[in-house]
């Protein structure tokens, strides 16, 4: 079981549109909503899941609306909220940005689309590139008859229309890896993960069975050395189109694919990882009013490599003032509404050594009161 009913409000809590599903929860009960909100937030308790009397709500934020599921079940938590990011995904794919102003504009749109993307409370089509096929922003044209929503609907393929012709067929792949580090002050590494992605781009006629071989368990053998070590992925996410099972026997990734763009599958890798740019700081104190923040960087990525459109955030006090910047390398820009100065390195090779000749230096001068 998943929501009994689904609401968007603006920050102060005003309902902009609605859907009642199930029809067993008084809709009004939304109006506790906000004022349960702010007192647990005042209690510092605020969480996704909040409660009053029986009501349950679920929700999340994106930009300044709230995405709101109440029940009244024992509804299955994780579903109802991957259920409302896919609608931020769907709303996205339909208006580009998904805000207030958007949400008031396309009344008659989302409507239709929270009708389509769930009945009785069960998540049913939630695949943009399908929903847009029968649900289009110019309206729908006038047919004889009921209008017919498109077979992909009910083909065991949903993802994928029929009749997918290309003169040329083509299908690209990119690996897309952050490295995520929690360093402590004195440069030992706390925590290290690396985050992937592998998404595709379909340009193939007809309905085309793919197969992408990989091994979660990749070995690589330590020079001069018996041991070896392996690399396992965790948290593996796929898209809908892989059949699992044959994931499960033989590591091979099968799945006929949507059409364009799409991700694939999603991991994680908790690995040892170094920092690929060091950074190291000093502050001096010159008087109650001024102060000197020097930023050093080494790169320790291998050789031949180079990072491109490295930003670094310094982060300065709230009253800074007429901030003054001295930059070996690139340039340094003051973000007031932020109170930070981005240092920008449009190309970062290799250092050599660990001296200051070879890694780029800011120099940040601020003048403040009460220091």
């Amino acid at each position: 079981m998943s929501a009994s009913a689904v609401f968007v409000l603006d920050l102060k809590g005003k309902v902009l549109i609605c859907r009642n599903y199930m029809g067993d929860v008084d809709m009004n009960e939304i109006d506790y909503f906000l004022p349960v909100l702010t007192q647990k937030e005042d209690e510092g308790t605020s969480s996704p899941f909040l409660v009053h009397g029986r009501v349950h709500f679920l929700w999340i934020r994106h930009n300044n609306l709230y995405l709101v599921a109440m029940t009244k079940k024992n509804a299955n938590a994780a579903l109802v909220f991957a259920f409302l990011y896919k609608i931020i995904q769907v709303f996205t794919e339909y208006f580009k940005e998904v805000e207030e102003e958007s949400i008031r504009d396309n009344f008659v749109i989302v409507y239709e689309l929270l009708d389509e993307v769930m009945d009785f409370g069960f998540p049913q089509t939630t695949d943009s590139k399908i929903l847009q096929e029968y649900i289009i922003q110019q309206g729908h044209k006038l047919e004889i008859g009921a209008p017919r929503p498109p077979a992909t609907l009910t083909n065991a393929v949903s993802w994928r229309s029929d009749g997918i012709k290309y003169r040329k067929n083509e299908v690209f792949i990119d690996l897309i890896e952050s490295v995520n580090l929690l360093v402590s002050a004195n440069g030992n590494v706390l925590k290290s993960e690396i985050v992937g992605n592998v998404k595709l781009k379909v340009i193939l006629s007809g309905m085309p069975e793919l197969r992408l071989g990989l091994n979660d368990k990749v070995l690589f053998e330590i020079s001069g050395r018996d041991k070896s070590k392996s690399v396992e992925l965790e948290d593996v996410k796929f898209h809908q189109c892989v059949r699992l099972s044959r994931f499960e026997n033989d590591r091979t990734i099968s799945f006929i694919p949507p059409d364009g763009e799409f991700e694939l599958m999603s991991y994680r890798l908790y690995t040892q990882v170094k920092p690929l740019i060091w950074i190291e700081s000093s502050i001096e104190k010159y008087s109650h009013s001024r102060v000197e923040i020097m930023i050093k960087a080494k790169s320790q990525f291998k050789h031949r490599s180079t990072a491109n459109n490295v930003e670094i955030f310094v982060p300065v006090p709230s009253d800074a003032d007429s901030p003054k910047f001295k930059t070996s390398t690139g340039n340094a820009k003051w973000l007031p509404e932020k109170n930070v100065v981005v240092w920008s390195i449009k190309s970062f090779p290799v250092s050599n050594m660990w001296m200051v000749e070879d890694s780029a230096v800011v120099v940040v001068q601020q003048t403040r009161t009460g220091w």
